[in-house]
């Protein structure tokens, strides 16, 4: 009789449709509040355990990825590139997440033996451990394993800490270990001051900084301060209202926040922007505004401000006139139309800002600098997309929204679409020079046909 080995008798575990079918029915069969509550438990320690478990598939495809770089020859310095854009792929997130994942789970691995045990048991959860390696990032590798050690050898004595606890007690603990690494943590926090916007509901918009604690809190104190003196004087606005107008003033040098410069990109139909439409527009650095909006924001433009308006008409397919060029590098025109087109980074589940105007298929590769073979990345998925075993290529008819697709060295496919946009109305689909408001106002028309 043929010998069996241990791998040919191990129970392989259920399959991924038994796993899928399991979960599908845990919300759906009767069950009593005490089965309920299990459930609810149960898929909680499961997500911690998936996380564990992607944790260390993350750095094992890491490993196989550097091994097969230095197979190849690659240079040192590319050796691992292109790996947290696959892991983003592969969880369907952004690469800026996907190099979060790898560094996490680099250090779960690597350094944090019985926080990932934790979660493995299904007792911690991704984002507690995400606390701990974020507190003691700092650190150096010994240093932190004593902390894990010290928090984690016995799981039940964090079981019932808060958020907010679980950070302090290991920051405090990093504090005693090494005190200077918290000094150089500081400086390295302070290279990391920004200023980012991001939409909010309602046509509004938010502008973050991250300051040193002493700016930030001089900045509030000062905007705060004139708010007070003109509440005082029976300023009819919130105090909210004066500290925002005042910050819009004094950063814009304006006397008054609505005189404010408008300088809109936007994507348009001609019915949106000349006849009352309500298809909405594209707002460069936003995202869509209603059609309503679009129009008063140049309407509502004072003498003393200058509205300038780009607009991009787009053929009845829906995708913009192409542009060609024989330049290698994209040409400023040429490169305003990608990012335009595009809005943000093309990599699918990566909303990043356009920073680079890549060649889909390689000036090596023969690719020409043109519209149909430009595509706006952000600097991470350019990088990334040059590593060995990556390949791009546009796709789709010419005379639809503009396709791409990406091939990752492991044979997975990425498609990208660019975004789709106003549909202009069959009368004006040509060259038209239109005078819409005051004179006062300047109006910088881009018309493509």
């Amino acid at each position: 009789m043929t010998a069996t080995s241990a791998s040919d008798t191990r129970d392989p575990g259920p399959g991924v449709e038994d796993v899928r079918a399991w979960i599908n029915g845990l919300p759906t069969c009767e069950a009593s509040e005490l089965e309920l509550f299990e459930r609810i438990r149960v898929l909680e320690e499961l997500k911690a355990q998936a996380a564990a478990a992607q944790a260390r598939l993350a750095v094992n495809l890491d490993s196989a990825v550097r091994h097969r770089h230095e197979e190849l020859k690659v240079p040192a310095a590319q050796v691992g590139r292109g790996v947290p854009s696959q892991v983003a792929a592969a969880r369907r997130e952004s690469p800026f997440r996907g190099g979060r994942h790898l560094g996490f789970a680099k250090a779960l691995v690597g350094e944090m033996p019985h926080t990932l045990a934790a979660m493995e048991a299904g007792t911690l959860s991704e984002w507690r451990a995400t606390i701990l390696a974020r507190e003691t990032a700092c650190l150096s590798a010994e240093d932190r394993r004593s902390i894990d050690e010290t928090l984690l050898a016995d799981p039940a004595k964090v079981e019932s800490w808060g958020d907010r606890r679980l950070g302090a007690e290991a920051k405090k603990l990093a504090d005693k270990l090494d005190p200077e690494a918290q000094v150089k943590r500081n400086a390295r926090a302070t290279a990391d001051r920004r200023v980012s916007i991001r939409p909010s509901p309602d046509t509004m918009a938010i502008i973050s900084a991250l300051l040193p604690v002493a700016q930030g809190v001089a900045v509030w104190a000062a905007l705060k301060t004139v708010a007070d003196a003109l509440l005082g004087e029976g300023d009819g606005r919130t105090r909210g209202q004066i500290m925002a107008d005042t910050l819009v003033e004094r950063v814009t040098g304006q006397e008054v926040a609505e005189d404010v410069p408008v300088a809109v990109n936007l994507t348009v139909s001609d019915e949106t922007l000349l006849e009352g439409g309500h298809e909405p527009a594209w707002l460069a650095d936003y995202g869509p505004v209603p059609a309503g909006l679009a129009r008063r924001m140049v309407d509502t433009a004072t003498k003393e401000a200058i509205a300038t308006l780009r607009r991009l008409y787009v053929a009845a397919t829906g995708r913009l006139v192409a542009m060609d060029s024989i330049t290698t590098v994209f040409p400023r025109g040429l490169a305003r139309f990608i990012d335009l087109r595009d809005q943000t980074c093309r990599t699918p589940w990566c909303d990043a800002p356009i920073r680079h105007h890549d060649h889909v298929r390689s000036l090596l590769a023969g690719g020409e600098t043109t519209e149909a073979n430009g595509q706006g990345l952000c600097e991470q998925c350019n990088y990334a997309k040059e590593a060995p075993g990556w390949s791009a290529r546009p796709t789709g008819p010419p005379d639809q929204p503009h396709q791409v697709e990406t091939t990752l060295p492991t044979g997975h496919t990425l498609r990208s679409r660019s975004p789709d946009l106003p549909r202009p109305s069959p009368l004006r689909s040509r060259v038209v020079d239109v005078e819409l408001y005051e004179p006062d106002i300047k109006l910088e028309l881009d018309f493509v046909a």
